[in-house]
Parts: structure tokens; sequence; C-alpha cells
């Protein structure tokens, strides 16, 4: 089987198991990031959503009970995110990154408006286009930045206002430097 789709498959099967535990997810990362037409390189897909160490650790359970090898990963105090469940198996490497008492707002704006899937009748859906900018100017640094860069090129007709308007919203800076980058 092609490794891609199995990955995909796969993420699609994680995405059913969290929604048993009362837990959404979205894809995000160099995933969502080919959803909205930039990709680029990636070994591993990325799934975000707002659980709580409860629920990190019980999906973590659910899914070495499956076959997984899960590795939890748990938030200290200086800890930008509320935790990452690292999911490995012969199809390749999933993690789960909880954003929970971090920056759950963009999370949870973002699975209220989220209608692009990975494909028909998947249950796996695709960050919006502005909410994956946010995620990305929260992730900070230059590949993030580069990220962002490419993805608007790309998306020639994303509303950069409403991305502007978003991040401004959740109070991060450097979208209006981007934007002057794009020359638009």
């Amino acid at each position: 089987m092609d490794p891609e789709a199995e990955l995909i498959r796969q993420a699609e099967v994680v995405v059913e198991l969290a929604g048993t535990l009362g837990v959404e997810l979205l894809l995000i990362g160099a995933g969502a990031l080919a959803g909205h037409g930039y990709v680029r390189l990636t070994q591993d897909l990325d799934l975000a959503g707002n659980l709580s160490l409860d629920h990190l650790r019980e999906l973590a359970a659910v899914l070495r009970r499956s076959g997984c090898a899960v590795e939890l990963r748990e938030p200290d105090a200086e800890d930008p995110l509320g935790g990452v469940l690292d999911i490995h198996a012969d199809f390749g490497q999933i993690q789960i990154i909880s954003f929970e008492g971090r920056f759950p707002a963009v999370i949870r704006d973002a699975l209220g408006e989220a209608t692009l899937r990975v494909r028909r009748d998947s249950p796996l859906r695709i960050i919006p286009l502005p909410h994956l900018v946010a995620l990305k100017l929260y992730a900070g640094g230059l590949k993030s930045k580069a990220d962002i860069v490419e993805v608007l090129s790309r998306n020639p007709d994303a509303d950069l206002d409403a991305i502007g308007l978003l991040c401004d919203r959740y109070r991060l800076p450097g979208f209006a430097e981007i934007r002057r980058e794009l020359g638009r």
C-alpha cells in the first residue's frame, strides 16, 4: 500500500477514536499546508485539538490497545503546547498536539469553521487557512514564516484583510510584515 495513503488512513482512524472520547481534531502542519496548495516534504502528520491531559492519557491508552507505540509528552509550565502525543507504527508517525490551556481559541474557532477534508467523506478536516496562518505565527521562527509566505502565495484569492483581523484578534504580531513581503 502507498505509505502516504496509509498514513492518512491511520490519521482518520485516530480522529475517529478521539471522537469516541468527545475530542475533535484537525489536520495542521505540512499536511494542512498541502491541503491549501503548498506541498513540502514531511515524514509525519500533525493533528491539533484542545485535549486535557486526561484526554491525552485516555487516547494514548486506546491507541496502545490498538497496537500503536505511543509516547505522551506532558507540558511543563513553560511549554507553549498543552501536551503532545507521538504515535508510531508501521504507517509512520502522527503527532497530536494539544493547545488546551495555551492557545485554545484558535483551535476552537477553527473547529467551528473547518469544512475542507482530506478527501470526500473523510473524518479528517483541514484547518482553515486563516487559522493555519495564526498557528504558524504562534509557532514563530523562520520556517513558519516561510510556510506562511509560500501558502499565501499559492492562494492569491485569500482574504488577507480577514487573516490580518484574525491574527489581531489573537494578538499575534508579524502578519503585517508578511503581507508587506507578499506585496499585497
